[in-house]
């Protein structure tokens, strides 16, 4: 019987995608190859081959170590987190289709890639690997689509972020610019470097749509087209790698942490989501020339239409289709384990402490209500607003597809939309669960929820949970400066 990764490399049109990869190769005059996964945390793993190894590796993949899904990072005592040593090595396999030339290095071209298990391991050699989120996403996202009759999952993400400047120690601190919301003045003073990412992502295949000057220093939203659940995490992906990079190019930092200044917003990144039935991939060029483009052309393809089931199809503009809502309900009913994966990080927790900057602190939903973790943004779409921009977007797809699956399957009413504010609301005899508020609170919650789990399968959560539990360790085992500042001259 084959292996996951004898079915995957033998896939029926994936050798003339490795002899068109080929032919872009030579005719953009690529030298090297970036091959790259996404670790537990969402950071940018992988692998640099000579281009002349293309064919080779395309049908053999790469070796590295098993660790290298939780970043090669070591837990407290200075153990390797998730595997040791003594663990077998993964394969990864770049995915053709995924091919990109990065516009600030054209002499480099860029994968994705699919990771397994090793071929020669005991138990399911060769099998796709559960660590690797990317994967996990993608086959998920096809069993859901299969188990309801084609309903799939669209997202557009608004990831928020800080440029900085540098002090005269080489640390990040300050804002580039001053945090004034929406104001063109502090958006053209980070002309440079906003129009630089939208060239490279442009390039990249991110169709561009809007952006603004946030109410933080130095923060910048730049969106673009909403799309399937996966291409969506890779162009979020693709995104921090290009600003990383245009904040090399200026001499400044571009900085992803939710909450590094308190008294002015944190950096979120909403997720709005949408479940459809039908549509179909159109190419959008973004710019590039449709005869000649940098990369394999499924990275400019968008999917389009269908009938969207969060649009509402009776009488009240602000409610969705039973189907949407039973999804919602869902979410809404295991928002506090789904905390756990939107705010990832200890930090994540300061955006929900500091009042007045609309972060929201309640498992609720309304119509353009702020004040809910949950908001119809638009007719079609909800926006999860309890998410920052240290999220990692994959295990938050495949997490969102759990919630609104047992939310179909037992079809979980999510209440009556909130109009109030939320506070009022809970003023006036509402009830209404609030979401966990620091990182030890969230996992804990992801820990009871089984439901929640089912979208980090296999090794999957006990990765994300050991991963994560020894950051809030570490944290909780830290004296900081406001320890010093409030205990440090207090007696008994």
């Amino acid at each position: 019987m084959a292996t996951d990764i004898e079915r995957f490399v033998e896939a029926e049109g994936r050798d003339e995608k490795i002899k068109a990869v080929r032919a872009k190769i030579d005719e953009l005059g690529i030298e090297y190859l970036y091959l790259q996964f996404v670790s537990v945390t969402g950071k940018i793993m992988g692998k640099g081959i000579p281009s002349d190894h293309w064919e080779s590796v395309a049908k053999k993949g790469f070796q590295l170590v098993y660790g290298a899904t939780m970043n090669l990072f070591t837990n407290r005592a200075g153990e390797y987190l998730g595997y040791g040593p003594e663990a077998a090595e993964l394969i990864g396999v770049p995915e053709p289709e995924t091919f990109m030339q990065l516009p600030w290095a054209p002499e480099i071209g860029r994968f994705y890639c699919t990771l397994f298990r090793n071929r020669e391991e005991k138990e399911n050699p060769g099998g796709y690997l559960t660590a690797d989120c990317r994967g996990n996403l993608r086959r998920l996202h096809e069993q859901f689509k299969e188990k309801h009759k084609g309903l799939s999952l669209r997202i557009g993400t608004e990831p928020e972020m800080m440029w900085l400047k540098f002090d005269e120690n080489g640390k990040p601190r300050d804002g580039y610019s001053k945090p004034f919301c929406y104001h063109i003045d502090q958006f053209e003073s980070l002309r440079p470097v906003s129009l630089q990412v939208i060239r490279y992502a442009r390039k990249m295949g991110l169709d561009m749509i809007q952006g603004d000057h946030e109410d933080a220093p130095g923060q910048l939203e730049l969106n673009w087209m909403f799309d399937d659940v996966l291409r969506n995490a890779d162009r979020l992906t693709t995104y921090r790698q290009i600003c990383a990079q245009v904040a090399r190019e200026n001499g400044i930092f571009a900085c992803f942490m939710s909450k590094p200044f308190m008294g002015v917003s944190a950096s979120g990144c909403h997720h709005n989501m949408s479940l459809w039935r039908g549509g179909e991939d159109e190419f959008v060029k973004c710019g590039n020339d449709p005869d000649s483009l940098p990369g394999a052309r499924e990275n400019y393809m968008y999917v389009k239409g269908g009938d969207n089931t969060f649009m509402p199809d009776g009488d009240d503009p602000q409610m969705p289709q039973k189907a949407g809502l039973d999804a919602i309900g869902g979410i809404v009913h295991h928002l506090r384990a789904l905390t756990a994966i939107g705010c990832s990080t200890v930090n994540s927790y300061r955006r929900l402490w500091d009042t007045g900057f609309w972060a929201p602190v309640f498992a609720d939903w309304g119509f353009q209500n702020r004040t809910t973790g949950l908001r119809v943004s638009a007719p079609g779409r909800f926006e999860y607003r309890s998410v920052d921009s240290m999220v990692n977007p994959y295990i938050m797809g495949s997490t969102i597809l759990a919630a609104a699956d047992d939310g179909i399957d037992n079809k979980i009413d999510p209440g009556a939309p909130e109009e109030r504010n939320i506070y009022e609301a809970m003023e006036q005899g509402k009830i209404v669960k609030k979401l966990p508020m620091s990182l030890g609170e969230a996992l804990e919650a992801l820990e009871k929820d089984e439901v929640v789990q089912r979208g980090m399968p296999g090794e999957m959560y006990r990765l994300y949970h050991e991963y994560k539990s020894d950051e809030w360790a570490r944290f909780m085992s830290t004296v900081t400066d406001w320890d010093k500042d409030t205990y440090m001259e207090c007696l008994p």
